[in-house]
């Protein structure tokens, strides 16, 4: 080991620690991050003992898998750290595995290569049957795992750059032969911490836990050009106990978009998503700012979301399903929203998002119920909202309260769109539409709002 690491990794306790144990200036502040608990760790080895260089040019993807693969058979008592030091470390994809964590330094830079060509295949994932954009596999995450336990991700706000221009022109110019690979993704993996890490220009989705179990992911950054194609912030997918928090996160797609399964995929394999918490989020995309689905057809239950502050976005609040989805998305409550120009507020829709094949069943109709949408405001909304239920499956308990999103000077409101929905609305401004205004409708949301 080199020796001038020593001093850097000995305040590693303390820096953990202190990640560990600080409290919110205000200790009332609600939190859910305490689900999986900030570990110390004593042994601690570089990615410079490995060979790594951080010149920006040097391939660094066997230091890489050298480092983790000693973390992995030598299975130290409470597991150990790789420390990246400042520099750029140019590498391909690689794994990590339990009882780690990967902690880069001020100034560090993980970058992926731009040589596709190499890039591995994995098998699609069982709940999508399919890649996601191009049938058959799918491109390995930049960062990848399968099956661990007690992983962490975290340092003093280095950077995960996954380079993806070079990806979205492939898509652009529909030459992909598969689905682009995320920059983050753990599958069947429990007890997570990704915090303090900035990660830019993923070539598809960001951070994809799927199949989780215990996941906290606060105080990240997250950017990506808002040309950029798919690249959705956050996405837990058919995950449950799910902590977001205390990050800002703008990019190309929606900013955290909680998924459960595509079309008869999901359905067959019948992995809800649900425990989630969504907590003092800031950002800007043209899409949704907060989404469930379009892919839900595992279900997803239990979502909160509130305080969220959001600035040039498409759509602020997003709920999209669609005919031969299935599943059940039920129990949604987001409140405390701000935002600021917008097309549109809130959406609520069973017309969204493509299908896998021409198999899916035509008779598998989702179910949307019990959402509360409270506490929210905005200011130059070009339309409040829109909530289109099926005909064969009415959303039902769809309540707003306390909702004022105001228009753009000069330009006509829309107005509220509806149909196919039931619930309430007390305090919306401008009015909403009728099927949520009757007394009785609104009555049956008092006990919510």
């Amino acid at each position: 080991m080199h020796g001038g690491n020593f001093a850097i990794f000995s305040c590693f306790g303390v820096l953990l620690l202190v990640m560990n144990c600080s409290a919110p200036a205000n200790a009332d502040v609600a939190t859910c991050s305490g689900i999986v608990p900030m570990r110390i760790r004593e042994d601690r080895i570089s990615i410079e003992d490995f060979g790594g260089v951080g010149d920006g040019v040097t391939l660094n993807t066997n230091a890489f898998r050298k480092a983790i693969y000693r973390i992995e058979h030598l299975n130290r008592t409470g597991g150990t750290i790789l420390y990246i030091p400042p520099g750029e470390y140019l590498t391909g994809p690689f794994n990590l595995t339990s009882h780690m964590t990967l902690y880069l330094a001020r100034d560090a830079v993980i970058k992926a290569t731009v040589d596709t060509k190499n890039w591995p295949l994995i098998a699609p994932l069982p709940s999508y049957g399919r890649g996601r954009e191009r049938p058959g596999g799918r491109y390995m995450s930049f960062i990848h795992g399968d099956g661990l336990y007690d992983v962490i991700i975290t340092g003093e706000n280095g950077t995960i750059d996954g380079q993806g221009d070079v990806w979205w022109n492939m898509w652009r110019q529909r030459t992909l032969e598969f689905t682009r690979p995320n920059i983050v993704e753990l599958m069947n993996s429990k007890s997570i911490i990704i915090s303090n890490v900035t990660f830019k220009n993923s070539p598809f989705w960001n951070i994809h836990p799927v199949y989780c179990s215990d996941v906290v992911v606060n105080y990240v950054t997250i950017l990506a050009p808002a040309d950029s194609p798919n690249t959705d912030g956050i996405d837990p997918d058919s995950s449950s106990n799910v902590c977001i928090e205390d990050s800002y996160i703008s990019t190309g797609d929606d900013l955290v978009a909680v998924k459960s399964g595509w079309d008869q995929y999901g359905i067959s394999y019948n992995r809800p998503s649900q425990g989630i918490t969504i907590r003092r989020l800031t950002g800007s995309s043209p899409f949704a700012g907060i989404a469930v689905g379009s892919e839900t057809s595992g279900g997803v239950a239990d979502v909160i979301a509130e305080h969220i502050n959001l600035s040039n976005m498409g759509i602020g609040i997003h709920l999209k399903t669609n005919i031969g989805r299935g599943g059940v998305i039920r129990n949604i409550s987001i409140s405390n929203v701000y935002m600021y120009k917008a097309r549109k507020g809130i959406k609520i829709s069973g017309d969204v998002g493509d299908h896998p094949d021409e198999n899916y069943d035509r008779n598998a109709l989702p179910v949307l119920k019990d959402v509360v949408i409270k506490d929210v405001s905005g200011d130059f909304v070009q339309q409040p909202g829109l909530i289109h239920g099926l005909k064969k499956a009415p959303f039902s308990g769809i309540c707003l309260s306390n909702v004022s999103l105001g228009g753009v000077v000069g330009v006509r409101d829309s107005g509220w769109q509806c149909s196919d929905v039931s619930g309430g609305a007390v305090r919306v401004s401008p009015l909403p539409c009728a099927e949520l205004t009757s007394s009785q409708q609104i009555g049956s949301c008092f006990s919510t709002l």
